[in-house]
């Protein structure tokens, strides 16, 4: 059976052995030399799956670990396979895994893989990158969304969902050569669509200045739709993006502003869309033109745990329900 190794991208210690089935915890602390106190001491929770191929890897912390750039959710668990990146906390501290063939058998001892050099970890993006486009390219457009779900969860985590909606006439709302937009499938509002680049970008911290005029594009797509709405005199629309999304592929989010809709259901949707964790289209822009990157601000996950506060009239309000009630006097039926 091979032998599961956790190996740091930085190679700031040696690889970290993962044994077969066994619960492995990690976080701050001398054996991965994290020091950042953002980084619980019990962050991440690892166990090899050596005859599968792959590692499940569980949220430990408060602050957000993620698997290929996409937040893995405190308390949830995800799999986790060779070429993919595991960033231990807040998109930072990145590690892979590494299956190799037990050496004990034939030599009678266990090496370590040997560290990751700059050009190993230059291919190993690459391939990932090319699997991926491989992937979404395997989903046939005429496939239902419901089987695409499936279909993609056989191959991947369910964050991959975005790729195959992308490609569902059923969700298409719009598309050209550039972008595609569909409709949300858990819609936060009346409306609320999502625009997205046919272009493989995982999040806003890979855009950069070269991805100026795809994401001016997108706003333009944004703004067209929200002119075609028949209800566009009467409600007001914002356009933006989530500072950490829960969706691999980057989106721009167009949603109308009464938030009348049985999918949301909790402080972290709410809040996700009225406080700073939601960037607003234009400031990107901005950012990707003055300094050629996106910065999302540190913390920007505890913001999804502040108070019910009404994006009206800034009344601060108890629960969900009363929200939802209180948002009537605003936007009535």
């Amino acid at each position: 059976m091979p032998i599961c190794w956790l190996v740091s991208e930085g190679g700031s210690h040696k690889p970290i052995r993962l044994p077969h089935q066994q619960t492995v915890v990690l976080g701050r602390g001398p054996e991965t030399t994290i020091k950042d106190k953002k980084c619980s001491r019990h962050q991440v929770e690892l166990k090899a799956e050596c005859n599968k191929g792959y590692v499940k890897v569980k949220q430990l912390g408060l602050n957000p670990t993620s698997v290929d750039s996409v937040v893995v959710g405190k308390d949830n668990e995800v799999k986790m396979k060779a070429g993919q990146q595991l960033l231990i906390v807040n998109q930072l501290y990145p590690y892979t895994v590494q299956f190799k063939e037990d050496p004990a058998r034939d030599h009678g001892g266990t090496k370590r893989p040997r560290e990751v050099s700059s050009e190993d970890r230059e291919s190993r993006k690459l391939d990932s990158s090319l699997k991926a486009a491989k992937q979404s390219e395997k989903v046939p457009a005429s496939i239902g969304h419901e089987e695409a779900t499936k279909s993609s969860e056989s191959f991947g985590h369910w964050s991959q969902g975005l790729k195959t909606s992308m490609q569902d006439p059923k969700m298409q709302v719009y598309k050209d050569d550039t972008v595609v937009v569909i409709k949300d499938k858990y819609p936060k509002a009346r409306y609320h669509w999502l625009v997205l680049p046919w272009q493989t970008i995982s999040s806003l911290k890979a855009l950069s200045e070269e991805h100026c005029d795809l994401v001016k594009h997108m706003q333009q797509v944004a703004d067209q739709m929200v002119q075609q709405c028949p209800d566009s005199n009467s409600l007001r629309f914002r356009t933006g993006y989530h500072a950490i999304p829960s969706m691999s592929h980057v989106h721009l989010h167009v949603i109308s502003q009464d938030f009348d809709s049985p999918c949301l259901k909790n402080k972290k949707h709410w809040n996700s869309f009225t406080t700073d964790y939601f960037m607003e289209s234009q400031d990107v822009i901005q950012m990707l033109e003055t300094n050629g990157r996106v910065n999302v601000k540190e913390g920007a996950s505890e913001l999804l745990k502040l108070p019910l506060c009404c994006h009206m009239c800034r009344k601060d309000i108890p629960t969900i329900p009363a929200l939802k009630e209180h948002l009537k006097s605003h936007f009535p039926s």
